[in-house]
């Protein structure tokens, strides 16, 4: 709601009643007797007054009389229409003048109006032939046996009417952002609806004709009387000048007419009576294309064909494993020497993986031996990174949380604030009724006991005292004073100047109803700030100009704002906004409220309302962990295989690494947000919980029987790879979100990048020292948590093969989930339906709307949440909207004054006009109403037209209107005309003008008389309040106005896409306009710095999601060495995203920063559920099914308990926060990614891979010799390994057992192809 509108006072309907104030010539003699003829008067003369000062005319039918000489030029100077006798004396004619004056400024834009309008009560006062088309209907005795008139006929014909409406209902009333027949005629719609308003009989103080008015049409032929029929003129004159602005169907506008609505084409299809998208259609067609072909893949192909004479492995080997009765599990490989084949692969394609082998095979014993100075080193990092902690700070300021300093909208707010002045602070409450208990529409709140309850409510906020630095602050310390006088106080009770003793003197709920219709032109209804006060702004809930049907009481206070947040000033005013807000919530009523320093606040409060929430998800989680890396045994060894201590160890180890993340932001002094200390830790134990249950499970699957130093190596070797894959994309892909312009989310990720790096490294440094402390631990029987207790050993390990049970879920991997993802029927049902989401995500993603409702960012509890609901149920303005034009050239040689003015000789495509003809189409433009112009304003002010406005003293210096100090003095609420102004002229006449404008230096000496002119009844144009703010003149005595405004609305916006739109379409129109006109203009409004992101959140989302899949595939392909299991990978994330992008569509998931966020994290967190099983599959030899399953049997229990139930039962928590945000953005698109990613991981991807997963690894002699001599083994002939171990993984091949150490340095090594049994 825009509050700036003081730059006009009241036009009464007085101003305009004309006739009810013509005085008597003396000497003229009455006659009763009615008489309709040429020459003839119908009233003359002054009988009495009326109490309240109003005149009343005589009955008093004469002949017209013959003026003087220099009284029929004054005449002729206003009425141009009347020549010869007259019937007024020269002291009505002052009076008749001094009453239009008041109306000429707001029409003089549209000459053909003002001169319509004139021409009306010109006739209607001083007509020699009064008598033929006015008729005195009723007369009442005053001052004795005066007959005074009481009521009159006025006969006008209609074309008269008509075109007289027509001429003046289009032209607008800058300064109120409104027509101005929104004043003169109270918003009529024709000419009748003005007639009727204009001719109704006042009622005592109240403005309008002291008699009644009847205007008709028609006479009675027999009465001898004839309508007024003068010269009438139309807006579209082109002499008269009138400009698109005012009068849109002129001829120079045609070729400039409102743009049409864009009506959205979106391509279809029509089937029968369905119609269905031109995208939608082609996704359905190429998904039956591509299930068609598949299905006649499945059909020819029922059995993956093999060519042993093409793949001839160096080592092959086929694991055939059995499950005895007892559970327990044997591998008998009896490895066969075979002749030496040439290689298949080149060697330099496995260097980085056999590298990394090598890297933690070695690394693995070194921890092994010094676990302890492991340890120490690898907490020394983190420990020293949060000493940065002492310069911690937290951002709440919203701005600075969502938007980005480089940004478009930034800067223009910048230069607004600066250069104009900072938009004022808004301090609201919504006051609303209640609907009936059985659900029918609320009742009426404009009722008197709500009105009572409301000046009750007011009460208590003008007695408000806020204590800053010991002083008492109140309201009218702070609150915005546009003419320095009352608060600019957006209530109803302006009414009654915010004054309950008024209440009852000036006629209660009757004079509300009677502002209503009447608050631009009643004296009673100005607010105590001297402005009228549109319903529309004060009022919510109705429909149409139905005020009274208003179901809510809208209260704005204004406050005061300053650039410098540390000022005395905008402490006083956050001081007393704290105490307002504490003040309202007590109130036992259906009241919403909020502060400017509401939203701010408030986020403060929601990043601490769900401490406990998240705390209750870390405790589930480290449950959950200590249950998991725990075996399962008896409750007598419980004490001993428990893993507690180590779940706890690793809980800790994630905290270090947030904290070391934030010492270290805070150290080169990057802000963070509580938010990011509740979220970041949650993410990051979601992902160090997936590393310590693979690297312990991996150390738990080694044979018991080798030393733990080779058991650690061996697992380090199996899932070391692994775990640097899924880190390092995990770690880019946050990285990714460091791209996103929204300064909290940037935040986010770059904090998140951090901690997840630093805790991979410690999770292989720091979390593996502890395993093997853990199992030497264990190994010794000593109690978990309580290590210096020691139990007496329960059971001793055989010495020969040892066994180990297989659990539940890995039995199940094994037996059920493996065999039956083989299964070919299984396979096309599986690619059928996950192909089929996919597409059917494409389509819904269309369907996914930008915005972030602001209620979801707050408590579900806040006080803002019903504040909200009441702002989009009841508003019914929009946003104010300012068009910002910088540099503009007032000099009289530049055309930029006409490019940019709306009256009459401006351009027909003019700035202002296009603004004007933009309103005319709001569902497209978002511009509710004409634009306040300065300049319009400003040109009328010190037109010699309006001569009220611009005058000067006989030395030159500027000299007010008649009503205003010191031409007049206050006497008893009355102004009283003096002498003081008796010499003050116009300051220019026709002459002095150039077609109509100023010169450069009349421009330049004016504008300061203009800008501080106070706004009268005499002159509303007066620029003081209105336009204070609107212009910028440091500096304008170059020429050049640095920045001006021009202010309008937005239409009402409820929705987020509204918002979004507005701006874009305002920025469209500013982007054209400055092309046209060769101008630099913007849009500026308050909400605009925080909806700029989504007018591209889209193309941000495709580039970051795009680079975050990149990074994933380069990493892979580096750390795989295959393009083939690099595009399966790029594959199954990309699919896992599209999904993620359709549940979102589903579920109403906006699409903002913070999604954007999670979706690039979706990229990461996904690696994990994909990149185990693939790099089991890529290690193994055989075909495709046969390493399928292997690698589903043996890494599938640790991505469904290590991964996949460890983010779940975490993930479930968030579903009691108190922030709808975590709900939305985190419980729901977590469980979304969590669900969605154990099904691609553990269904899609084994389906993928047994299907068209990459054939097995081979290597040369040479890569073996440099493998086996780095790890100083040489292979056995005859090997036997314990069931259920795990074979070491040297160079993507498998040697189960243990090998003898060979001094075999340059020997040429077999190849070998191992038979199993």
């Amino acid at each position: 709601m825009e509050l700036r509108r003081w730059g006009f006072l009241l036009l009464v309907a007085s101003s305009i009643q004309v006739i009810s104030i013509l005085f008597p010539a003396s000497g003229q003699p009455s006659n009763s007797q009615e008489v309709h003829g040429e020459g003839y008067c119908s009233m003359y003369g002054i009988c009495g007054k009326r109490s309240d000062g109003k005149v009343l005319s005589c009955l008093n039918r004469t002949h017209s009389v013959k003026p003087e000489k220099v009284f029929s030029s004054k005449i002729q100077s206003l009425c141009p229409t009347i020549s010869g006798n007259v019937c007024c004396s020269p002291y009505q004619f002052d009076t008749l003048r001094g009453q239009v004056q008041q109306v000429i400024p707001l029409l003089v834009g549209c000459p053909a109006c003002l001169r319509n309008f004139l021409n009306l009560f010109c006739e209607l006062a001083c007509s020699p032939n009064q008598s033929l088309f006015t008729n005195v209907t009723s007369v009442k005795k005053v001052n004795g046996n005066r007959m005074a008139v009481d009521a009159i006929d006025f006969y006008v014909t209609h074309d008269f009417g008509e075109q007289l409406f027509n001429s003046c209902k289009d032209v607008k009333f800058g300064s109120m952002n409104t027509r101005a027949m929104d004043f003169i005629g109270a918003g009529a719609k024709n000419y009748s609806e003005w007639f009727a308003y204009l001719g109704r009989q006042a009622n005592s103080n109240e403005p309008g004709s002291p008699y009644a008015i009847t205007f008709r049409s028609n006479s009675n032929d027999s009465s001898g009387m004839m309508p007024m029929n003068v010269t009438d003129y139309s807006c579209v004159d082109s002499s008269l000048g009138c400009s698109c602005g005012d009068c849109p169907s002129s001829s120079v506008c045609f070729d400039s007419l409102p743009p049409a609505p864009p009506v959205k084409q979106f391509c279809s299809i029509k089937i029968v009576s369905l119609t269905v998208k031109c995208l939608d259609m082609s996704l359905a067609i190429g998904y039956l294309f591509l299930v068609s072909a598949f299905l006649l893949w499945g059909f020819v192909y029922r059995k993956e064909r093999t060519d042993p004479s093409r793949t001839k492995p160096s080592i092959n080997v086929n694991e055939e494993s059995k499950l005895n009765s007892d559970g327990k599990q044997e591998i008998h490989c009896i490895p066969q020497i075979s002749e030496a084949v040439p290689p298949v692969v080149k060697a330099q394609q496995l260097v980085v993986q056999h590298y990394m082998s090598n890297f933690f095979r070695k690394y693995g014993s070194f921890v092994s031996k010094h676990p302890t100075l492991v340890l120490c080193l690898s907490l020394a990092v983190p420990f020293l990174l949060c000493l940065g902690l002492l310069h911690f700070k937290v951002e709440t300021h919203p701005e600075k949380l969502w938007v980005g300093p480089g940004s478009k909208a930034a800067q223009e707010k910048q230069f607004f604030d600066s250069t104009l002045a900072p938009f004022y602070r808004i301090e609201q409450l919504i006051l609303a009724s209640i609907p009936d208990s059985n659900g029918e529409r609320a009742p009426s709140i404009v009722t008197d006991k709500n009105l009572k309850l409301l000046f009750e409510l007011q009460k208590k906020v003008d007695g408000l005292r806020a204590n800053y630095s010991g002083s008492m602050v109140s309201l009218t310390d702070i609150c915005l004073k546009p003419l320095g006088r009352n608060c600019a106080t957006q209530s109803i009770l302006q009414y009654f100047k915010m004054d309950p003793q008024n209440y009852d003197a000036y006629g209660g709920l009757d004079h509300v109803q009677y502002c209503f219709q009447h608050f631009s032109s009643a004296e009673k209804c100005l607010s105590a700030f001297r402005a009228p006060l549109d319903p529309s702004t004060a009022l919510g809930g109705f429909s149409g100009s139905n005020y009274s049907e208003a179901l809510s009481f809208v209260i704005t206070y204004p406050v005061n704002n300053e650039l410098d947040k540390k000022s005395t000033e905008y402490a006083k005013s956050v001081a007393w906004e704290k105490a307002f807000i504490r003040l309202m919530q007590p109130q036992n009523l259906t009241l919403s409220f909020s502060s400017e320093s509401s939203i701010e606040e408030e986020l403060k409060r929601e990043s601490t309302a769900d401490v406990i929430t998240i705390l209750v998800s870390y405790l589930v989680m480290f449950a959950y962990i200590s249950i998991t890396l725990g075996d399962r045994c008896q409750l007598s060894s419980s004490f001993v295989s428990s893993k507690v201590l180590l779940g706890l160890s690793g809980v800790v180890l994630v905290m270090l690494s947030v904290l070391g993340s934030v010492g270290f932001y805070s150290i080169i002094g990057v802000k963070s947000t509580l938010i990011i200390m509740e979220v970041i830790p949650f993410l990051v134990l979601a992902v160090g919980v997936d590393n310590m249950c693979i690297l312990v499970h991996a150390v738990k699957r080694q044979p018991l029987d080798l030393v733990l130093e080779e058991r650690i190596s061996n697992a380090l070797v199996e899932v070391g790879p692994s775990i640097t894959l899924a880190s390092l994309a995990e770690v880019l892909a946050f990285a990714v979100g460091s791209f996103i312009p929204m300064p909290a989310c940037r935040v986010f990720s770059m904090f998140a990048a951090l901690a997840v790096l630093l805790d991979f490294i410690l999770q292989l440094t720091a979390f593996v020292s502890l395993i093997i402390f853990d199992f030497l631990r264990a190994g010794d029987d000593r109690v978990d948590c309580v290590p210096c207790i020691r139990l007496a050993s329960s059971s001793s390990a055989d010495e020969g093969t040892v066994k180990q049970d297989l659990g539940l879920l890995t039995r199940y991997m094994k037996d059920v989930h493996a065999p039956l993802l083989s299964r070919q029927g299984v396979k096309i049902v599986v690619v059928v339906v996950f192909f089929g989401f996919a597409f059917a995500s494409i389509a819904l993603c269309t369907r996914v709307q930008p915005g972030l409702e602001q209620k979801v960012v707050l408590p579900r509890d806040s006080y803002l949440q019903s504040y909200f609901d009441d702002l989009a149920t009841y508003l019914r303005v929009g946003p104010p909207l300012y068009f910002v034009l910088k540099d503009f050239n007032y000099s009289l040689e530049s055309r930029n004054t006409n490019q940019i003015c709306s009256i009459s000789q401006c351009d027909p495509n003019s700035f202002l006009n296009e603004i004007t003809k933009a309103s005319l189409v709001p569902s497209s433009s978002y511009i509710a109403k004409p634009a306040a112009s300065w300049l319009d304003d400003f040109l009328v002010w010190l037109s010699p037209e309006a001569f009220s406005c611009c005058r000067e003293f006989v030395n030159g210096s500027y000299c007010p209107p008649d009503d205003q100090p010191p031409c007049c003095q206050p006497n008893d609420g009355l102004c009283t005309t003096g002498v003081e102004c008796n010499d003050c002229t116009t300051c220019f006449r026709y002459s002095d003008l150039h077609d109509g404008r100023p010169s450069t230096v009349q421009f330049k000496e004016k504008l300061p008389w203009f800008l501080s002119a106070l706004p009268s009844s005499n002159c509303a144009k007066g620029g003081k309040g209105a336009y204070t703010s609107s212009v910028n003149i440091s500096g304008y005595e170059s020429g050049i106005i640095q920045a001006s405004a021009f202010r309008t609305y937005h239409t009402p916006l409820s929705k987020q896409s509204d918002y979004v739109n507005s701006m874009k379409a305002a920025r469209d129109f500013s982007s054209k306009m400055s092309d046209s006109l060769k101008m630099e203009i913007f849009p500026y409004s308050v909400f605009y710095i925080f909806f700029e992101q989504y007018l591209d959140i889209w193309r941000t989302a495709l580039i970051n999601i795009s680079i975050g899949l990149g990074a994933v595939f380069i990493v892979c392909l580096i750390l795989t060495s295959s393009i083939w299991i690099s595009a399966i990978t790029l594959l199954v994330l990309t699919m896992i995203i599209i999904d993620m992008l359709g549940v979102m569509a589903i579920l109403d998931i906006q699409l903002n920063a913070i999604s954007v966020v999670n979706l690039v994290m979706s990229i990461g967190i996904a690696v994990e559920f994909c990149v185990h099983v693939m790099h089991a599959y890529l290690v193994n030899s055989g075909d495709r099914g046969s390493r399928t399953k292997v690698a589903v049997s043996t890494m599938g229990a640790s991505v469904f308990s290590g991964i996949t139930l460890t983010k779940l039962v975490g993930v479930i928590v968030l579903r009691f926060s108190k922030s709808e945000v975590f709900v939305v953005y985190y419980f729901q698109m977590y469980m979304a990614l969590v669900i969605i990613g154990f099904l691609h991981g553990l269904v899609f991807l084994p389906v993928i891979l047994s299907i068209c997963g990459p054939p097995p690894r081979y290597m040369t002699d040479d890569v073996i010799f440099l493998d086996n001599q780095a790890q100083g083994k040489h292979p056995s002939m005859f090997m036997k390994v314990p069931s259920g171990s795990s074979s070491m993984t040297t160079n993507n091949r498998r040697i189960s057992g243990s090998a003898k150490k060979s001094s075999i340095s340059g020997q040429q090594m077999p190849t070998f192809q191992n038979s199993c049994t």
